[in-house]
């Protein structure tokens, strides 16, 4: 405990965490300020283990149970650890570690036709019941966009599809569209619905390919909207609009120009591609340890640098790049307030170790979004210059179009 000791006094700057030990003794860090946090460690294991890689350590102490909060809440406790993250960063002895793994990145982040639907089967093929537990009754796994603070979630996933719609320049029946990653085929449908388009969506989890397929086939869309079990590399065909929404968080950094060459393989000469990713504001850097093991193996948030680099090599025009900053932080909030609601039913699906596990990660991920680095961007590509009005008036002018059209519809 000494070593840990001398370790939380040098990165704990700002807070109040108090840590009782295996023994049951009190250790003070921070300066006082609030969170005000106290944890329990245990065992020793935990000790050594947090000392050596606190990064990975820390969430599976919390899902075991080996490591409990006692004063404060999950979210203060994140909190307090992510305002010091810069001082973990700086020590000596983890700067080295951390160099380290920045080196094996490419490696980490290696998903190839194979190896990607085994990372996507590890998050996305659990039981549907479970998703229903929090997500929205259109199962949008995705950030939302709230146009007020009394937006809920219902609405502002529905806000999100039509921002997306607008972005993709539906002004004309008919079009093929490519829905890369298309989850639960929430999008793909709408977009069949709100233009009469003919959509293909792919995706690698056969969860979500049976539920898109019963979805199509319930709303009377299946010579409209269908929906393939297949990796986007082996898609072909010519699509006028390709889009794609939470999947490129699983391509990785070494895959990045592999991505847009096949996008432009597959794009019209006149086509718009519409990319919705996660992404970090900061230079490029490599994925937490416990997120990657437990949550999303293979996967990594961007920066914009290193896509921009791959889009420019792949012979893209760049049209449009909107950073929705704060949105996902409001979406997590509202996925974890519901998660709490159902915990119950989530622990009779599967068990309290996986209760603490997705705690920790909608707790910690939106805690990334609302004081972190991360954020989403939206990247509108083509490959003509003129494919796209010169001005962004089309994307509020659909939107607004399209609300009024609901609400007579209504009346």
């Amino acid at each position: 405990m000494i070593m840990l000791s001398r370790f939380l006094k040098a990165v704990i700057k700002s807070g109040d965490l108090c840590l009782i030990d295996a023994r049951g003794r009190d250790w003070r860090f921070g300066n006082g300020t609030a969170p005000h946090v106290t944890i329990q460690i245990h065992d020793r294991a935990t000790l050594w283990r947090l000392l050596l890689n606190p990064q990975l350590a820390v969430g599976e102490a919390y899902m075991s149970g080996s490591l409990t909060i006692e004063r404060g809440t999950l979210y203060d406790f994140i909190d307090l650890l992510t305002g010091n993250l810069e001082h973990v960063d700086h020590h000596p002895f983890h700067a080295f570690f951390s160099h380290v793994n920045r080196l094996f990145r490419r490696l980490q982040q290696h998903n190839p036709i194979g190896k990607a639907q085994r990372n996507v089967a590890h998050h996305y093929d659990l039981s549907g019941d479970f998703y229903d537990l929090f997500l929205d009754e259109d199962r949008q796994y995705s950030c939302a966009y709230f146009d007020s603070e009394s937006t809920d979630l219902e609405q502002a996933q529905l806000n999100k599809k039509r921002h997306l719609a607008a972005k993709l320049l539906l002004h004309r029946r008919g079009l093929r569209i490519l829905d890369i990653g298309s989850g639960w085929g929430g999008l793909g449908l709408y977009l069949a619905q709100q233009t009469g388009a003919q959509v293909t969506g792919v995706t690698l989890s056969t969860e979500q390919h049976k539920v898109s397929q019963q979805r199509a086939a319930d709303a009377g869309l299946t010579e409209q909207a269908a929906f393939e079990l297949r990796d986007y590399r082996e898609q072909t065909g010519t699509f006028d609009r390709i889009v794609s929404v939470g999947m490129f968080e699983h391509v990785g950094a070494g895959h990045y120009a592999e991505f847009f060459s096949k996008v432009n393989d597959l794009l019209a000469d006149d086509g718009v591609c519409l990319l919705h990713s996660i992404g970090r504001m900061e230079p490029p850097g490599t994925t937490n340890s416990w997120l990657r093991k437990y949550i999303f193996p293979g996967g990594y948030s961007p920066s914009l640098s290193e896509v921009l680099i791959a889009v420019e090599k792949s012979g893209l025009w760049v049209t449009d790049i909107e950073i929705l900053r704060l949105h996902y932080a409001e979406t997590l909030r509202h996925w974890h307030e519901r998660f709490q609601a159902q915990r119950d039913k989530a622990k009779d699906l599967y068990d309290e170790k996986f209760c603490r596990m997705w705690e920790m990660y909608l707790v910690g991920s939106e805690i990334g979004f609302r004081k972190r680095g991360q954020m989403v961007f939206q990247l509108q590509l083509a490959k003509r210059h003129d494919a796209v009005p010169v001005t962004r008036d089309y994307i509020g002018e659909w939107e607004r179009g399209v609300v009024a059209e609901a609400s007579q519809a209504a009346e």
